[in-house]
């Protein structure tokens, strides 16, 4: 153990699976898809997703914020308020100069815009919200997170497609490394639920069309695969040095040791098919952490359930695995695809892994085709020993990030 390794000292999480990192591991275990119709995207052809469960966010947030804010802010700030409290820290009394805020978000809100765009198509500019912008663009979640909880160090977005969230912990790692902060709220947030993100979606012919059997959609790595479930949540890990953590007298959940990051410089929304640009990424957060493939005890993949992604992702873990990669699970298949805030999810997915050497089953999973097999993990969970760990987020523009997380 050295100082500048970095701490997982706090997980909030807020799902499909549930409000907290408990809840999450409950459903993941059970390994069961979380989809079900939606009535937010009733009539399209596409009508189903993976939704956080009700909760009263007016009594978390107060009735004037949360009328005030988008969905994807009140997860975050959600999140970001039960990470703080499950590190043990008090945001009135920390020093919050030295605290900063980087959160992953995929895009703007299209629940505000499509809103919006319809005044103007009526031909009713005045009707146009004032708050319209500045409770939809993306660095909203990390700014209102910063002003809920007085962070007043660096604050920013990260935007790189589905890997947001996992690059936003990345860059967080960077900033704790680099002594610019002492404390880093790193993660994503995302609602991936809107028509019209739905709509596009359909229509690039990236979603599974099983609306019939919505449960059974989303089959990563599955030889009957057809697509994502559109999903939403957030997820916010307290990051800091170690030495830190420890001089205040608390054990680590887990170690961020290794990140790696690269463009596929391909195509703006299919991967490299060798999976060349991915494994470069292992590659390099496998070097960043001094660690080896044979260390690594787990993959959490990317696991989108599409016919080109999952064959992406696994020709770049053959490649840098060989042929006997480590056991894989892909949480997409039970609580769908939240774009910007994937990564960081199963970041903490990766973490709570670790924390209970269990491998949670991919859902849905019957068998593989093509020429690279993995060990898919399906049916229920594994029991395995394992200091190590990756997990893998790609994004469109060729975005590839992973992290490599070790037992503290």
């Amino acid at each position: 153990m050295v100082p500048a390794d970095i701490a997982v000292t706090g997980l909030g999480l807020v799902t499909p699976a549930g409000p907290t990192p408990e809840a999450n591991w409950s459903a993941l275990c059970r390994g069961r898809s979380l989809a079900a119709a939606d009535p937010e995207l009733a009539g399209l052809p596409v009508d189903f997703s993976c939704r956080v469960p009700p909760f009263d966010i007016e009594a978390e947030l107060g009735r004037g914020r949360t009328r005030r804010l988008d969905r994807f802010s009140h997860l975050a700030l959600a999140a970001a308020r039960r990470a703080v409290a499950d590190a043990g820290l008090d945001a009135r009394t920390w020093d919050g100069e030295r605290v900063g805020v980087v959160l992953g978000v995929g895009s703007n809100s299209l629940h505000t815009y499509v809103k919006e765009f319809c005044h103007l198509g009526a031909g009713t500019p005045d009707r146009v919200s004032p708050l319209a912008l500045p409770r939809s663009v993306p660095n909203m979640a990390a700014g209102e997170v910063a002003i809920d909880l007085a962070a007043g160090g660096p604050n920013f977005t990260t935007s790189s497609a589905c890997a947001s969230g996992a690059t936003a912990l990345g860059v967080a790692r960077d900033l704790l490394r680099s002594g610019a902060c002492d404390i880093v709220l790193a993660g994503g947030s995302e609602s991936a639920r809107s028509r019209m993100t739905a709509t596009c979606f359909h229509r690039m012919r990236a979603l599974s069309r099983r609306r019939d059997r919505p449960a059974e959609a989303s089959r990563p790595f599955d030889a009957d695969r057809d697509g994502f479930v559109l999903g939403e949540g957030a997820a916010v890990l307290v990051l800091e040095r170690y030495a830190g953590a420890r001089a205040r007298g608390v054990r680590p959940r887990a170690l961020l040791r290794g990140y790696g990051a690269t463009s596929d410089a391909h195509h703006p929304v299919a991967p490299r098919p060798d999976g060349g640009g991915a494994a470069r990424a292992l590659t390099a957060a496998l070097r960043d952490a001094g660690c080896g493939p044979a260390d690594i005890g787990h993959v959490n993949a990317h696991g989108t359930a599409t016919r080109q992604g999952d064959a992406a992702e696994a020709a770049a873990l053959t490649r840098v695995f060989g042929g006997d990669p480590p056991p894989v699970t892909a949480p997409k298949s039970v609580i769908g695809h939240a774009l910007g805030a994937a990564g960081a999810i199963e970041a903490a997915y990766t973490v709570l892994s670790l924390e209970h050497q269990l491998i949670p089953p991919t859902a849905n999973f019957r068998f593989q085709d093509g020429d690279h097999k993995l060990d898919i993990v399906a049916g229920v969970p594994r029991r395995v020993t394992m200091t190590a760990a990756i997990t893998c987020s790609f994004g469109f523009g060729g975005q590839n990030a992973v992290l490599l997380f070790t037992a503290p």
